[in-house]
């Protein structure tokens, strides 16, 4: 069975957003760390969302697949690129890494054909 990127990004905003109603200091806190790591610097931001996708594919996390390649598409990431940054995942992760990154060009057909 297919895995459908869009609605897990959908079910876990969400779910976020209830969390930043009722914790909002620690979101408001994650979410600064997020706009700070963000901030282009010596790397730009496509670059670090690159760095993102190669983490969240070693970690197995679906729910970050999904926002970091939404975020990398609407960026204007080419498939090029993004297969590149799935090749060192892959290699940096081995087998189980390349498993997600099958799941994570799923979730890059399903954000680009929008």
């Amino acid at each position: 069975m297919a895995t459908d990127y869009k609605q897990i990004a959908a079910d876990i905003s969400k779910q976020t957003a209830v969390l930043k109603k009722d914790i909002p200091d620690t979101m408001a806190g994650f979410y600064a760390m997020a706009k700070g790591a963000d901030k282009p610097g010596a790397l730009d931001s496509k670059t670090k969302e690159y760095v993102a996708l190669g983490i969240a594919i070693a970690m197995r996390c679906d729910p970050c697949i999904a926002f970091h390649t939404r975020t990398l598409v609407k960026m204007g990431c080419t498939k090029a690129e993004f297969e590149e940054v799935l090749g060192t995942a892959i290699y940096m992760g081995g087998g189980p890494s390349l498993m997600y990154a099958a799941k994570a060009m799923d979730a890059f057909d399903q954000f680009s054909a929008e």
